[in-house]
């Protein structure tokens, strides 16, 4: 095998998505068109994968991270331009280099495997990446011989009635020998109505010098869908979606309405779990086996446990146990760990807390910078008083405690293991185990009062 190099084209900014966030950082189902780009080419096995990048130059690295190479395009001058950019980090390799657009999410690993064998087998200089439109409009179009060997590639302007009735188009993808790429580049010109150094200029400067030149003809038209605008984010977003449900469907998971459930790219469900409608679950999500999720759930970043239900509530950035109850309408807020066998009713916010084993809040509470032990019962109201206006403070509520309705727990405090709470009260000491704390008024009862004031 040839060695293999990969060259992404990531330096324009993308005016007609008229947004301040640069075209290529837009996200498909969660993740960053290059991204998805970057991924699916790092999946190949390249030797090296350089992106070219301009504007937002910081904000692509960033997202990107150090195992890539990037080299700055300062003047966005073309494809051709952009491509150039890679010459000193490239023209000595012997091999092939792909040539890839930052803004076609869609592509897969598959397709370009497939290029780079198909290129290498017919032992050409260049092979361009042609898809099969059914509306061709716009498209340079792939002018073959009666042999089919590639002839041109003819502009949509520039084409002919009869050119233009061609299907096969040009996606912008392209793999090349890589001495062979770099030497005509040299002679690509300017001389057009951008001023620009085009790409497909090298290959016609290589059929100039009688080399072969060859087309792969991928089955799938969406996979080169190249983002310019809104709608055509709109439009990968589906297809993407799509495309991740039916993985997760036929790797076991149940989606009871798959066009209205939105799963993240780097989501993993476990086998059996079904998944409602009007869910959305994205990030780093790891969701285990025979959990039922939704109707109408977000979960954001976390983990979730084997025999789970989380219904119509929020979960970010959190740790699930195995058959928790959660919802409905509750939130689960960053940095909470719920442990195994755990309820969680409705209403009930966390935050930033550890609740143990056998543990429940079963409506209308609020727990925040706590840590709560095993089989703890939290009556309905609790609240964790942790915040002073300035600082956060921390409640701790020990193995086995009881806390009795509309309690209001303020921190720094400890409820000591099996402790009782009465309902109502207002905790502000610590209570050790096995007491009983009651933080009340007593009730006073004034009979016949009523009856006076209405005499008055």
């Amino acid at each position: 095998m040839k060695n293999r190099y990969a060259i992404i084209l990531a330096a324009g900014q993308g005016t007609r998505m008229k947004s301040r966030l640069y075209k290529i950082l837009h996200s498909v189902c969660g993740k960053p068109m290059v991204q998805h780009v970057v991924d699916q080419v790092s999946q190949v096995g390249m030797d090296r994968t350089v992106v070219v990048v301009g504007h937002g130059a910081e904000k692509v690295k960033e997202q990107l991270g150090d195992e890539i190479t990037y080299i700055l395009q300062e003047e966005q001058l073309g494809t051709g331009h952009a491509v150039m950019q890679a010459e000193t980090l490239l023209k000595d390799k012997e091999g092939v280099t792909v040539v890839l657009c930052g803004d076609t999410p869609l592509i897969t690993k598959e397709t370009i495997e497939s290029l780079i064998m198909y290129h290498e087998q017919h032992n050409a200089k260049a092979t361009i990446l042609t898809a099969k439109a059914s509306d061709p409009t716009g498209y340079g179009r792939i002018v073959r011989d009666r042999q089919g060997a590639v002839q041109r590639i003819v502009e949509h302007k520039d084409a002919s009635n009869e050119e233009r009735s061609i299907t096969e188009i040009n996606t912008g993808t392209y793999c090349f020998d890589n001495a062979a790429l770099f030497e005509a580049l040299r002679h690509v010109g300017n001389k057009n109505v951008q001023g620009e150094y085009y790409l497909p200029d090298v290959v016609e400067i290589l059929q100039r010098q009688s080399e072969l030149i060859a087309a792969y003809q991928t089955d799938s038209f969406d996979e080169t869908l190249g983002v310019n605008d809104r709608v055509a984010l709109a439009s990968a977003e589906e297809i993407m979606r799509k495309r991740i449900n039916e993985a997760h469907m036929r790797n076991g998971v149940t989606l009871t309405d798959p066009n209205n459930t939105h799963i993240g790219a780097e989501v993993m469900i476990g086998t059996d779990t079904i998944i409602k409608p009007g869910t959305m679950i994205t990030g780093k999500t790891v969701i285990g086996s025979d959990c039922e999720i939704g109707p109408n759930t977000e979960i954001i970043d976390s983990y979730v446990g084997d025999r789970t239900t989380i219904k119509q509530s929020v979960v970010s950035k959190s740790e699930i146990g195995n058959e928790v109850s959660i919802g409905p309408f509750a939130h689960i807020r960053p940095d909470s760990q719920i442990g195994d066998e755990v309820k969680i009713g409705n209403f009930v916010e966390i935050k930033k807390s550890m609740f143990g084993k056998g543990s429940k809040a079963s409506h209308l509470s609020y727990i925040g910078d706590a840590e709560v032990g095993s089989n703890v019962n939290l009556g309905c109201g609790s609240i964790t008083v942790n915040y002073d206006g300035k600082n956060k403070f921390l409640t701790k509520i020990e193995d086995g405690a009881f806390v009795g309705c509309n309690s209001n727990l303020i921190a720094p405090v400890t409820i000591g293991k099996d402790a009782y709470i009465a309902a109502g009260s207002t905790i502000t000491n610590d209570v050790p185990e096995n007491a009983l704390a009651i933080a009340r008024e007593r009730q006073i009862v004034k009979n016949e009062y009523v009856t006076k004031l209405k005499e008055k």
